[in-house]
């Protein structure tokens, strides 16, 4: 009798370390998928920067071309 309750809690041990791994497994794929989505966030953040500096580039690049023909123009006359 000693042996069979022996190999019960040899089984219930494997069986709560394999349910500790799953555990483990799902921690880090919750870690990794709260990762990957700050990640994104702070891509978008960034994407959303750039864009904002190249229009404010190419609104600045307007202005001074503009400046440039109305002097060009103001030297011809």
């Amino acid at each position: 009798m000693k042996k069979v309750l022996f190999v019960f809690a040899i089984a219930a041990a494997f069986a709560a370390c394999n349910s500790g791994d799953s555990a483990a497994s799902a921690t880090a794929d919750s870690a990794k998928a709260t990762i990957d989505s700050t990640a994104n966030a702070a891509k978008a953040t960034v994407d959303s920067a750039a864009a904002k500096v190249d229009s404010t580039a190419s609104a600045a690049k307007a202005t001074v071309d503009s400046a440039a023909k109305k002097v060009d123009s103001a030297a011809k006359h």
